[in-house]
């Protein structure tokens, strides 16, 4: 695995000693990491671009874990993130968690514990990737597509038959069979169904 593709787990906490114990534990699994002591430095940093998670601690100096999660999301860098925090309660813990956060951990934690949720946190971020992968990929195909062929891929996904496809654009049942395949060609769907699981996903972006 080359270095721009190689996890990095990102650390965020005004503890410097909890950096460096957790920064230890995550090498000692031979995890690449980085560690900032507010938020502010962790947003304001270029991050690379592979798979990665966030460790953030909940009360910070300044602004809050939940307000950094937040400011993350609304810029469009959204991370798994696992909360910290020596001052757990629940009301805290429920809006971490949804918010969306893998983890919610009071210190002190147990090693293999933060080690089982990073593990989740990079592999969902990992899935996620994959997903953008695929949108990005199905609508690069969709833009291949002629204006008469999108129309006739609607039609076909909303159910209707090629002739019933033909009389409402006023062409021919072999016509619609020619774009049809064509569609088919262009979107790499395999089936009907697959054909429409991908007009779905191009209708939720």
């Amino acid at each position: 695995m080359n270095p721009e593709s190689a996890p990095v787990v990102f650390i965020v906490d005004d503890d410097a000693s909890v950096r460096r114990s957790i920064q230890d534990l995550l090498s000692s699994v031979s995890l690449r990491s980085e560690a900032f002591a507010t938020p502010n430095e962790f947003l304001d940093g270029q991050r690379p671009d592979g798979p990665g998670c966030l460790i953030l601690d909940v009360r910070l100096p300044g602004m809050s874990g939940l307000d950094c999660q937040r400011r993350l999301a609304e810029a469009g860098r959204a991370l798994p993130v696992i909360f910290l925090s020596g001052h757990g309660d629940v009301p805290m813990t429920v809006r971490a968690m949804k918010s969306g956060a893998v983890e919610f951990l009071t210190k002190p934690f147990r090693p293999q514990e933060l080690l089982d949720a990073v593990q989740q946190a990079l592999e969902r971020d990992r899935l996620l990737r994959d997903k953008r992968r695929e949108a990005a990929g199905l609508k690069d195909r969709y833009e291949t597509l002629t204006a008469r062929e999108r129309e006739v891929m609607e039609l076909v996904v909303a159910g209707l038959l090629n002739k019933q496809i033909a009389a409402k654009l006023g062409t021919v049942e072999h016509t619609v069979k020619i774009h049809r395949g064509h569609v088919m060609a262009k979107m790499k769907a395999e089936s009907l169904s697959t054909l429409i699981g991908m007009a779905h996903t191009l209708s939720a972006r």
